[in-house]
């Protein structure tokens, strides 16, 4: 017989309470350990993956005035940040509809940007606005999460099927938003970006399950993929998908800041229903299966050498852990100055903002941070190199947290397939 099923058949197994559910974690770990379940003994596997995802937008209405103080908004910014006026002009409304780049920086800090924002106001913060009019007014006021009338976020380029690791063999430093720092010369580190086989889209190879209109996690708020992302190709996909913000979690969404200023990262979690062999076959694959090109970071496209996935996250630590007695409160702290997303302030680790980056590890003067991040053998123009593991533009924590987010909504019957 042949091993077919239908997603009315899973979901009334989860109904019943008979399905068999795994995050992408708890499969995997399974397959390395030699004991992978059968197709039969499971049902749906949840993957997540968490990174940097530069495509992120949102569209914003929200009332800064009384009803005709002012024609309609030219300019907005919030906290700094550029908020594109429209597409609606709101003629003497007092309010106005924003596009807010993930990727837009404030005119005061170019490492505040709109990843740092969004999260300040999904955690509550008070948020300045300004607003200069064609009329020539300038309105100033105050918004929380709460006055945000209407907040969707629409992912351009999400989920990418991983990315491209990048050292630098360069002499000089190396700006870029590929590196939370300049990247120094000499092959002296690496940065990646990617979950590896806890990936969505590198467990449906090619788009069986994963297609347009279908629920997804988006920052822990349901949503739904809209089609394919931009850029997005056969060997390279990604995802365009679309949230309400304003249900997000600010654990899952943030801004992270690079070479090149600040940035925005995301979570997304997708359900892979095993419906048959091709679908239970694709679930498969593990890190060590997964190749990972290393490029040089000022060329981009110009690969050096290759690597994989396992080399990037096996046994590797997911979280530093901070000594604070070996910390020297320096003045000029250089994780302070460094972390991406603002998890080390004074002394202070705040380990719900912390990323698991690395940075802090590979850079503290006084070594109170201890991570594990790994380093990687490569070979490169004809001779052998050891590189440092540095910086990870990816989080498997948070993808990991979402994954079991998933996981328990569709055993709660709160997210239905």
């Amino acid at each position: 017989m042949t091993n077919e099923r239908t997603i009315s058949q899973i979901n009334k197994k989860i109904d019943d309470g008979e399905a068999n559910i795994y995050t992408a974690e708890e499969f995997k770990k399974l397959i390395k350990k030699g004991e992978t379940p059968a197709f039969d003994e499971v049902d749906v596997v949840t993957c997540g993956t968490c990174g940097v995802m530069s495509g992120t937008a949102a569209i914003l209405n929200f009332i800064v005035s009384e009803p005709g103080e002012f024609i309609r908004a030219r300019e907005v910014y919030m906290n700094g940040v550029p908020a594109y006026s429209g597409p609606c002009p709101n003629e003497w409304l007092g309010s106005v509809d924003v596009i807010l780049h993930g990727t837009a920086h404030s005119i005061h800090d170019e490492n505040y940007g709109g990843g740092f924002l969004l999260k300040d106001l999904l955690e509550g913060k008070e948020v300045d606005v300004v607003v200069e009019s064609v009329d020539g007014k300038t309105i100033e006021n105050t918004i929380t999460i709460e006055d945000i009338t209407r907040g969707q976020i629409i992912g351009a380029r999400m989920a990418f099927k991983n990315y491209t690791a990048f050292t630098n063999p360069n002499k000089d430093a190396v700006p870029s938003i590929f590196a939370a720092t300049p990247l120094e010369g000499n092959l002296s580190g690496l940065t990646f970006s990617g979950c590896g086989d806890l990936n969505p889209l590198q467990n449906d190879i090619p788009h069986n399950v994963i297609r347009e209109g279908k629920k997804v996690l988006i920052n822990g708020a349901i949503g739904y993929i809209l089609g394919d992302g931009t850029r997005s190709s056969a060997e390279k996909p990604n995802l365009m998908l679309s949230g309400d913000l304003t249900k997000m979690d600010p654990y899952y969404i943030g801004g992270f800041k690079t070479g090149q200023g600040g940035e925005i990262y995301d979570t997304v979690a997708i359900p892979i229903p095993v419906l048959n062999e091709e679908s239970y076959n694709n679930l498969l694959i593990t890190d060590d299966m997964i190749d990972l090109p290393v490029a040089d970071i000022k060329g981009r496209h110009l690969p050096l050498a290759n690597t994989n996935y396992h080399e990037m996250w096996a046994n590797h630590d997911l979280r530093p852990q901070y000594d604070r007695n070996k910390c020297r409160l320096c003045d000029d702290c250089s994780v302070e100055t460094i972390c991406p997303t603002n998890a080390f302030k004074k002394g202070s680790l705040n380990i719900a903002h912390c990323y698991g980056c690395g940075m802090c590890a590979n850079f503290c003067t006084h070594d109170a941070f201890e991570m594990n991040t790994g380093n990687v053998d490569l070979r490169i123009d004809g001779e052998d190199v050891n590189i440092p593991i540095i910086c990870r533009q990816s989080d498997r924590l948070r993808g990991n947290k979402l994954s079991l987010k998933l996981k328990k909504m569709i055993e709660n019957k709160e997210f239905e397939l």
